[in-house]
């Protein structure tokens, strides 16, 4: 079995069309349905069949696809040691692509990243911030941080950090609409999710507290936070992004108050690349170290 079939087929396993293969591979779409092709007619069974939706496996294609990975992770592995890739002594070299919800790309990961780059010049880091969950199997990054541990699928999942959330207002909201108590929160305007767009129940923060509908609501977390330092009402709020907005102070911080973890998602496959599994290691290292310091300023 060829290993640039094998290639071909998880490009196209991964975009869903041969023109997308094509686009990743940057090869002709052609070329692609006829290594397709020509890879079936080695296995003697179909691995796509074409519907509205684009090329979707079939049960063989389906078996196959657990098999491609592990050839995919150990062609990486060669490429890394062959290529002079860093030891366990030295310095990461190489790209690595990782997914963020975007409060944690904006507020946490940029620091933590610069940190480790500064200490590994090789490295190029690439960060995805979306407020949505990643699809590691269509290799959209090679590693990911989720608001709760996926249950399904051929992932390693480590808990990344614990952290804490409060509700927080401007100083200039509350100097207008001063809070007295948890009751009176039904008074307030509030800033939130769009509730139909919450894409993790982990994220439904205002459900958990009990506030009234939101006035004001965005998918993205940094608006959310703008949204507050304009002084538009109360929302929940990461302590470590506190810093980055000192327009806004804890509100009833010794009533209300929520903890939730984020989750670095790898694929399977991955854990035996050297420089992703000792990327996630200084990854999982600087993000606890930076929450803790973060947190102790709110």
């Amino acid at each position: 079995m060829d290993w640039d079939d094998l290639r071909v087929f998880l490009a196209v396993a991964r975009s869903e069309s041969l023109s997308g293969a094509g686009r990743l591979l940057r090869i002709d779409p052609a070329t692609v349905g006829r290594r397709v092709a020509r890879l079936e007619e080695a296995m003697g069974a179909r691995l796509f069949v074409k519907s509205p939706q684009g090329y979707v496996l079939t049960d063989a294609g389906g078996r196959l696809i657990a098999h491609a990975e592990r050839a995919e992770a150990a062609a990486l592995a060669a490429s890394e040691s062959l290529s002079g890739a860093a030891g366990p002594g030295e310095g990461l070299v190489g790209q690595v692509r990782l997914g963020a919800p975007d409060g944690c790309a904006n507020y946490l990961l940029p620091q933590v990243i610069a940190r480790i780059s500064r200490d590994n010049p090789g490295l190029e880091v690439q960060l995805v911030a979306l407020p949505r969950v990643f699809n590691l199997s269509k290799r959209e990054a090679d590693m990911a941080i989720g608001v709760s541990r996926p249950e399904t699928g051929r992932l390693t999942v480590q808990k990344l950090a614990d952290y804490q959330l409060h509700l927080a207002a401007s100083r200039t909201y509350l100097a207008e609409h001063p809070v007295a108590d948890a009751q009176d929160l039904q008074n307030h305007r509030f800033v939130g999710y769009i509730p139909d767009l919450i894409f993790d129940k982990e994220l439904d923060y205002l459900a958990e507290i009990g506030s009234p509908p939101v006035s004001f609501s965005s998918n993205s977390v940094s608006v959310q936070l703008n949204f507050l330092r304009q002084g538009a009402g109360l929302g929940v709020v990461h302590d470590f992004a506190l810093a980055a907005a000192p327009e806004l102070l804890r509100v009833l911080p010794d009533v209300i108050g929520l903890s939730r973890s984020f989750w670095l998602i790898r694929h399977a496959e991955d854990t035996r690349v050297a420089r992703l599994a000792r990327f996630a290691e200084a990854l999982i290292r600087e993000c606890r170290s930076e929450i803790v310091r973060l947190e102790s300023r709110a």
